[in-house]
């Protein structure tokens, strides 16, 4: 199956370089100069992943995202930020709005390219683990399905990113056990040479939040000075 790659980007020249390379990698591609028209498109198709403009006319890249990333049928949509903005913070406030990865102006096309097959390969799960069980957590790698399960409450789904669902996934796999950034970077996102350690903050956060609304955030512990680590017994209550 050929991936569609959504380029919503109002500079046509920048377009048009992501569209040829994107061709060339022999990628499906659509364009669109703005997030309404951006939005209508993907009301008849969802692609493969989203190239984001921050800088847009009317609505902005990161006001998008957010919405994107609010909507049950978007929410695992990878997203891929591109903009001019180059300072550390406002690289965590795109990866904080929902993106996936980020680049920034000017960039090189094959390192574009890199990101996107990266974030492509990073939607097919880790290793088949068997169904995963930590406290009220429950994953099942064969339906990619969590839920969060207490006692004399009807099991509730958990809806995740497949960054996030990446991480819980190798999280409840290897359970009670620190995982410095350096150890997460390598085993959820593989030989990514572009991937930043601040990143794994990002998405650490993502996924406590996507937690907290079934009391299930307290289960992702931060290890000061060694990492993160999943545990059955969490000393927050």
């Amino acid at each position: 199956m050929t991936h569609q790659i959504l380029i919503v980007e109002d500079e046509p020249s920048i377009a048009e370089l992501i569209a040829i390379n994107l061709t060339h990698a022999g990628y499906e591609v659509e364009r669109a100069m703005q997030a309404d028209i951006a939005s209508s498109l993907m009301k008849e198709r969802l692609p493969s992943l989203l190239i984001l403009d921050w800088m847009l006319p009317g609505k902005s890249g990161v006001q998008f995202a957010r919405e994107l990333r609010a909507n049950e049928r978007t929410r695992g949509l990878p997203i891929l930020m591109l903009t001019a903005k180059s300072e550390e913070a406002d690289k965590v406030l795109g990866l904080d709005s929902g993106a996936d990865d980020y680049v920034t102006k000017p960039f090189s096309p094959k390192e574009l390219v890199a990101r996107v097959k990266a974030l492509l390969r990073r939607q097919t799960p880790v290793e088949d683990t068997g169904p995963l069980s930590v406290g009220p957590l429950k994953l099942d790698p064969s339906s990619h399905r969590v839920f969060a399960i207490w006692p004399n409450i009807e099991p509730q789904p958990v809806s995740l990113g497949p960054t996030e669902y990446r991480l819980l996934q190798f999280f409840m796999a290897n359970s009670e056990r620190v995982h410095s950034r350096t150890s997460l970077l390598d085993n959820v996102w593989g030989n990514e040479v572009y991937i930043e350690e601040r990143t794994v903050d990002v998405h650490i956060k993502r996924l406590r939040a996507a937690l907290a609304p079934f009391d299930c955030d307290r289960f992702i512990e931060t290890v000061r000075g060694s990492g993160y680590r999943i545990t059955k017994t969490p000393t927050q209550t």
